[in-house]
């Protein structure tokens, strides 16, 4: 069982206990908190609470989380491509389409399993069971380059580089609308948006900071290829800055109009370079890949100016 406690602030007092823990807990659902407090797991001065409670300034709320139940986790012989791997770590270049570790109803065909199955189950195991090696992840649409840690002294020493911004990160995606700059930043807070929690949006409300630089690499008719720079690492980033900039990406049906160009498959966001200071010997290591077929087709395209 593991515990955490969170100290209610004033500016949250009278709000319902399951909303508040939801930003909180960005990784569970509201249905799976409420399950909590219905199993009497949402404790307030070591009493149970419902989950329509209503928070009070000063409150400690102690939350019992139970032990994930083992999952069994298929080694796959999936066709991967590794960039380059060593004793500690490996670099994959993730296809479109790829979900990067198992889920409810999709527990076989992801990176996850493939690696289990390239590697032989020798995985960093901090990020538990569903998530061995996972160090950061990129999204099921967006391509491109992630790092995978072999073991747990890997794997501490390489969140440790991402979370101090140590981390080289650089996008490539066409966005719909063109840019008057050339290059520019945005900095603007994301959090879970309260209308729906599958969704990330720019607000100030149980928020973190979230920076992106970008500049023009290319441009055309009604779209921008663009470059982007992580200088933080928030879920849907550059989808949701580019958004609330009003240049969501190409395909994107989460962020973008109503009207998606769905032979995309998805965002036109590919993750083209990593960089990072190797965790045993110090060295920086720098790999970049292209876009896949689809991203340069679609470039093709907007280059002969062809309708979309």
């Amino acid at each position: 069982m593991n515990k955490q406690i969170y100290p209610v602030e004033v500016a949250s007092a009278g709000q319902r206990i399951d909303r508040w823990l939801g930003e909180q807990l960005k990784e569970m659902t509201r249905s799976a908190i409420q399950k909590l407090c219905e199993d009497g797991n949402v404790l307030i001065a070591q009493k149970p609470v419902s989950k329509n409670y209503k928070l009070r300034a000063g409150e400690c709320v102690e939350v019992l989380i139970p032990d994930a139940r083992p999952l069994d986790v298929l080694p796959q012989a999936i066709p991967i491509e590794i960039v380059y791997e060593d004793e500690d770590l490996l670099v994959v270049n993730k296809p479109k389409g790829m979900v990067v570790h198992p889920a409810p109803g999709n527990y076989e065909g992801t990176l996850v399993n493939a690696l289990l199955y390239h590697c032989q189950g020798r995985l960093s195991s901090i990020n538990g069971v569903i998530r061995p090696g996972i160090v950061h992840r990129i999204d099921k649409d967006t391509s491109g380059l992630l790092m995978v840690a072999k073991n747990d002294f890997a794997h501490q020493a390489l969140a440790e580089q991402i979370k101090e911004h140590h981390f080289t990160r650089i996008y490539q995606g066409i966005v719909y609308g063109g840019f008057q700059e050339q290059e520019g930043i945005v900095d603007a807070p994301i959090g879970r948006n309260p209308d729906d929690r599958k969704k990330m949006c720019v607000t100030q409300k149980n928020s973190r900071q979230a920076i992106t630089l970008y500049s023009v690499l290319e441009r055309f008719r009604g779209f921008t290829n663009m470059k982007f720079q992580l200088k933080t690492g928030r879920t849907h980033q550059i989808r949701v800055h580019m958004a609330y900039r009003g240049h969501p990406l190409a395909g994107d049906a989460v962020y973008g109009p109503k009207r998606v160009i769905t032979e995309l498959h998805g965002q036109c966001l590919h993750a083209q370079t990593i960089g990072f200071q190797h965790p045993r010997d110090g060295r920086y290591l720098e790999f970049s890949s292209d876009p896949p077929e689809v991203y340069q087709l679609f470039l093709k395209r907007l280059r002969k100016g062809e309708s979309l």
